[in-house]
């Protein structure tokens, strides 16, 4: 008996093993942005079965009958997502999720839109965010030049002796577009054209980007768009971080970041930039360097306070300085101001500080404050341009629900004080001449409310009142409404208007280099506009785990007294003064992510757009304006090597260029041009990664197809030119097309093909 039941266990134990043995399993990895995902939720759809990620991001089920099976993940900040395998009987089978592109990017925080913090799903206002990673696709020495992979978004240079530039945003000069360092308006005006190089890298959360009009809430200079630079919270920053490359073209680029704990209560995160190319190149054989030489060092520093109730307390500096050159290969700076060598040579020296401190009271006011100096010693060959600019902003909000109504008041102050040795800033007398900076007092005040009509349907209000104490009263309205058909379905409609006050001699590069007179016909009044904007997204989720995202917009600009240049009318000038008539910008954008679930992802977009003037009923195409640009950036992962290959590149349609006259032999418009990039990243060693790669794959310089880009470059201070009775150059021998030196001709990099690693 005793044996018989001894026989029957062992057969029953036997039987369950078999059994067992023959079941099958699923298990795998759940990450994102190749970080594992904590406490993800997985189950088998219409099963009892699943389970949950540990803190590596593995999960496995076991003890599955043989089948297809519908997995879905699911975890706090992301979309769910679904995908299909079939498992066979007694095999352990492999699926893995990505939730990289899952991460509900809608519902992240954004705060430029609306100046407050508020998800993406959210906001009224239509708000692109760019994290680190998508520009480590193609990395590069500063974020000027990272911008060249956002859909719209164009580093345009303007000079091609020293390669300053600016951006454009939906084909509007940089003047337009406001830069931002978290939510403080510190790189404007002069700084515009260099205050984007030396922020380093290591320090960005994130980069947030609004097209079109902002006025009502951030003013002057925020009528093209506004561009975002949020920088980490210490407290999420990693202890170090290193980013050095180097490339063929002998240029260095180092980007180092640091946090450490100042006390209990304090955290403070470092950043250092350093870039440095010294290499003289002419492959286009003008003499001139095809890349303006640099040396450049940034240092910030960011510290955050703990206060009581979590309060709000964080301080912010940054220090910047760059020595850069470029024109005749055989220049120094022994030459540097002289009529014998054409060089141009620029000395910037910046600092900054910003900080927002949240007031000790119940209700949620913000104080936020901003003081920055930019120095700037420059010779563009004889020419000096020596300035000074001193911008202090102060802002108080207070963000206030009652009921349905979101609302937002405040009231800024903004005094800039700018000084430099041009007509700009001296008096009108000419026979007694003598220095006046200019001080300019802007105080405003602004509500905005945003009011939840339906759990679909939200409407926002804004109006900002400004006093600009040499121009006045300036008003800016604004409306919004957004729809929510769903969360995969938003539209979004935005009008509002705009304005802005200029100065030549901070804002257009060839106001201050080349040959040609600078006229101002009249007293210049401040740009007003008039905006209207469509936006819609579309998320497709699809059960094999691929995921789509579209987003669409329709854009509509109308200026008044818009101010150009005017190339045209004389060859010798740029002619400046508040256009008789009008001009619009307008176009239509579409953005397209797709990630398949095999890991190959792509990011591609188009801007068809035209920017036009109109002046005595006839309308013409602005200078220097593509009428359409595209994006893309293809990404895949090769999981079992750990090696990723990304492929970006942008493309941009003709533009119209400045000639000086019908004698130039150089092309009236550029020819469609691409700049394409390559690069393979090894994640394979735990904390570091490898790349390289080779950037400008085309080997595209704008000189192809062109006698030459820069016009005499043998004869850079028209010692040799000669002009008749009415000011016109003169053919001569020396002089066949009766042309002056300019460096104006310019719409992309002389850089060509290069390489890079790290």
């Amino acid at each position: 008996m005793l044996i018989h039941k001894s026989v029957t266990t062992a057969i029953f134990a036997l039987l369950v093993q078999v059994s067992i043995s023959q079941t099958a399993s699923i298990s795998g990895k759940v990450i994102s942005e190749g970080k594992p995902v904590e406490f993800a939720n997985i189950f088998l759809i219409d099963t009892q079965s699943g389970t949950g990620t540990d803190t590596s991001g593995f999960y496995i089920i076991e003890n599955l009958k043989a089948g297809t099976y519908q997995a879905e993940v699911s975890c706090l900040g992301f979309n769910k997502v679904v995908k299909s395998i079939t498992v066979r009987k007694g095999e352990k089978s492999t699926l893995n999720f990505d939730l990289t592109n899952y991460d509900m990017n809608l519902g992240e925080v954004v705060i430029t839109g609306t100046l407050k913090e508020i998800s993406r799903l959210e906001s009224p206002v239509p708000v692109e965010v760019f994290k680190p990673t998508y520009f480590k696709k193609n990395p590069t020495p500063s974020i000027f030049e990272a911008l060249q992979n956002v859909n719209g978004v164009r580093p345009q240079l303007n000079c091609n002796v020293c390669n300053t530039g600016d951006i454009h945003i939906n084909g509007l000069e940089g003047p337009y577009t406001m830069v931002l360092i978290d939510g403080m308006p510190i790189v404007s005006s002069l700084s515009t054209v260099y205050g984007l190089s030396g922020i380093p890298n290591s320090l960005v959360e994130r980069i947030e980007v609004v097209k079109g009009p902002a006025s009502s809430l951030y003013g002057s200079e925020a009528v093209g768009g506004l561009i975002n630079i949020i920088t980490k919270k210490p407290q999420n920053a990693p202890l170090f971080s290193a980013d050095i490359f180097s490339t063929s073209w002998q240029e260095l680029n180092a980007d180092l970041g640091f946090k450490l704990d100042a006390g209990k209560k304090a955290s403070v995160l470092t950043g250092l930039n350093y870039f440095n190319f010294q290499n003289r190149v002419d492959n286009n054989n003008d003499n001139f360097t095809d890349m303006t030489l640099q040396n450049r060092i940034s240092v910030f520093q960011k510290w955050n306070i703990q206060r009581k109730d979590n309060r709000v307390f964080s301080l912010a500096g940054r220090y910047m300085y760059e020595d850069r050159w470029g024109g005749d290969i055989r220049w120094n700076k022994s030459y540097r101001g002289g009529d014998s060598i054409y060089g141009e040579s620029i000395y910037t020296k910046r600092w900054e500080v910003l900080g927002n401190y949240q007031l000790p009271v119940k209700e949620k006011l913000m104080l936020s404050f901003s003081y920055n100096n930019h120095d700037q010693d420059s010779r563009y060959g004889k020419t000096s341009y020596i300035a000074q600019q001193n911008i202090a902003f102060s802002q108080l909000t207070w963000d206030k629900i009652i009921g349905r109504n979101d609302l937002l008041v405040g009231t800024s102050l903004r005094y800039t004080f700018y000084d430099d040795n041009t007509p700009a800033t001296s008096t009108a007398d000419t026979l007694n001449q003598q220095n006046q900076p200019q001080k300019t007092w802007l105080p405003g005040v602004f509500v905005q409310d945003e009011i939840t009509l339906a759990k679909q349907h939200k409407l926002l209000l804004g109006f900002r009142y400004d006093y600009n104490s040499f121009h006045g009263n300036i008003f800016t309205p604004r409306i919004a409404y957004k729809v929510t058909v769903d969360p995969k379905n938003i539209i979004r409609l935005n009008a509002g208007t705009g304005f802005r006050v200029v100065n030549l001699y901070t804002e257009d590069h060839a106001a201050l280099t080349g040959a040609r007179i600078v006229e101002i016909k009249n007293e210049l009044n401040p740009e007003q506009s008039y905006n209207v904007n469509i936006n819609y997204i579309k998320k497709i989720f699809a059960k094999n785990g691929t995921f789509i995202g579209l987003d669409a917009s329709v854009f509509y600009t109308y200026f008044n007294n818009r101010i150009v240049g005017d190339y045209d009318t004389d060859p010798n000038k740029i002619i400046y003064d508040n256009l008789n008539g009008h001009a619009e910008s307008k176009g239509v954008s579409l953005n397209i992510d797709v990630a398949f679930n095999n890991g190959l992802k792509i990011n591609t977009g188009g801007t068809l757009m035209a920017n036009t003037l109109t002046k005595n009923g006839s309308t013409k195409q602005q200078i220097l304006t593509e009428k359409f640009t595209g994006i893309w950036a293809i990404s895949y992962k090769i999981k079992q090597t750990d090696l990723s290959i990304d492929y970006t590149g942008n493309i941009y349609s003709p533009m119209r260029l400045p000639l000086l006259g019908e004698s130039d032999p150089r092309s009236p418009t550029s020819p469609w041009w691409s700049i394409q990039n390559i690069q393979l990243t090894y994640s394979g060693l735990k904390d570091f990664e490898i790349y390289g790669g080779v950037k400008n794959l085309l080997n595209w310089t704008p000189n192809k197809g062109n006698p030459f880009i820069i016009a005499r470059t043998n004869d850079p201070f028209d010692k040799e030119v000669q002009f008749g009775s009415n000011g016109q150059v003169l053919a001569t021998t020396n002089n066949p097309f009766g042309l002056t030196f300019d460096p104006n001709y310019v719409y992309g990099p002389n850089q060509g093909q290069e390489h890079f690693w790290e």
